[in-house]
């Protein structure tokens, strides 16, 4: 079977297929031919000119961009502390190489891996300690799986020549995956409602061009060489064709008759089709339609907060998920106490009220400290606000034990009986149990004879 599962299926040696030029990756190597079903050409180029595949493209790599990548080092008793000692802490954190920034090389990751499917970079070590990532550009290399499933890559040079860099040598993320060695192109995916969107886009250009004006027919009595046919034409299209010929007035000569052609109604829908198209390519690439400004009737502002937690669960995680494994394999895949963690925290920093909210509940109930508040806000530490604060209507039965026998100690002398020896070492709960039942014993004991009483004094009346 020719086509896409096809070239998946195909054998044991898979590939990448696309070429260094951007502009000229298209359907050709893989489908056998260069348009889609609307007639128009879909490669990397015509792709991202769809306003809607480069918002997708925008919300998916900022996404996992502006979100603070940290190393950390996993102690024995599960805590965390920031591994800045790891080679792998600066690459991810701040410089990946010389020309970079951490969001510059994340988001050129995204954009490639969410795109094409795959996202590589070199990994450029020194005795075996990394020092650089290098992205590579799609189409200058090939995945190839041997026979033993042993990934390589291919990379060709500028001057023809090529290299094979082991699959330990490359940082590859992977998009939603078929064979497990390479992601699944978007656009092949999604060729036809992408090819559908660039369609309607050129067509709707194509009416305004026309002064949103459809075709007529131009007519004589009689009959019209080929060359006054053309002469003819020309001179219609040159003084009324065109936004600069809008509402000119028209002299025809020779008897002719201008017969506009009405406008149908499947060219009055291009609005309607162009929305629809909108939904298909968020659909396509996993992107609420609300995150690249798009809104139907149903969205509020009262519902956009659902609408960001709904991306931030079911779009971004994924991704993050998928960085945070893919890092551990091919950065420090012998070290199992090595971690990157992505600081979600990152995403509440416009939300004022949302990051009061989460500090304050971390803080009152005691699973996070004042000064850990202040460092996700980029503060510096305080002395004394490293400690947890305990509630009082809160604790472990072992600790409110150790409380009742620090506060009993002190509080011997005054359950005493009558300046005799103080009461033996028991527990404090016990003795003051038995204190407040003989005093509430007491307290019943005078309500009811106070009571007798009452009915006595009716009863004698």
């Amino acid at each position: 079977m020719a086509g896409l599962f096809g070239a998946l299926a195909s054998g044991l040696r898979r590939r990448e297929i696309k070429a260094t030029d951007a502009g000229s990756l298209s359907w050709a190597g893989l489908f056998g031919q260069h348009n889609s079903r609307a007639g128009v050409a879909v490669n990397v180029d015509s792709a991202l000119k769809v306003s809607t595949v480069f918002a997708c493209l925008r919300v998916l790599a900022d996404g996992i961009a502006q979100v603070p990548l940290k190393v950390y080092r996993e102690q024995a008793d599960g805590t965390k502390e920031l591994a800045k000692d790891h080679p792998a802490y600066r690459l991810l954190s701040r410089r990946p190489n010389e020309w970079m920034t951490s969001f510059e090389f994340r988001q050129v990751m995204m954009f490639h891996a969410a795109l094409l499917g795959n996202g590589c970079a070199y990994i450029g070590r020194i005795r075996g300690v990394p020092k650089e990532l290098i992205p590579l550009v799609p189409g200058s290399y090939v995945i190839e799986q041997a026979r033993d499933y042993t990934l390589t890559y291919r990379l060709s040079g500028p001057n023809g020549r090529s290299t094979v860099l082991p699959r330990e040598d490359v940082f590859h993320l992977r998009g939603p995956s078929w064979t497990g060695a390479a992601g699944l192109d978007a656009l092949q995916v999604a060729r036809e409602a992408v090819g559908l969107a660039i369609a309607t886009e050129e067509t709707h250009s194509a009416l305004h061009a026309n002064g949103t004006q459809p075709g007529g027919i131009l007519s004589v009595k009689g009959s019209l060489d080929d060359a006054a046919r053309a002469r003819l034409k020309e001179s219609w299209a040159q003084y009324q064709g065109g936004l600069a010929n809008r509402f000119r007035t028209a002299v025809l000569d020779m008897d002719s008759t201008w017969t506009p052609l009405a406008m149908k109604g499947v060219d009055a829908e291009h609005l309607d089709t162009r929305r629809f198209q909108i939904e298909e390519i968020c659909r396509d690439l996993k992107v609420f339609p609300q995150m690249v400004g798009y809104a139907d009737k149903t969205a509020t502002f009262a519902s956009a907060e659902s609408f960001f937690l709904a991306h931030v669960i079911h779009t971004l995680n994924p991704w993050i998920e998928n960085w945070e494994q893919s890092l551990a394999r091919d950065l420090f895949p012998d070290e199992d106490d090595i971690v990157a963690k992505f600081s979600m925290q990152g995403l509440l920093r416009g939300d004022n009220a949302a990051r009061a909210t989460f500090y304050a509940s971390g803080i009152t109930n005691g699973w996070l400290t004042r000064n850990e508040a202040r460092r996700l806000e980029d503060l510096n530490p305080i002395a004394g606000l490293g400690e947890p604060l305990l509630p009082l209507n809160m604790g472990t039965q072992a600790e409110r034990s150790a409380l009742a026998k620090q506060e009993g100690q002190s509080g011997k002398s005054m359950l005493g009986h009558n300046g005799k020896p103080g009461l033996e070492d028991r527990p404090l709960e016990t003795k003051i149990g038995r204190v407040l039942s003989a005093h509430n014993e007491r307290r019943i004991v005078g309500a009811r004879d106070n009571l007798n009483g009452v009915l006595a004094s009716l009863g004698e009346g």
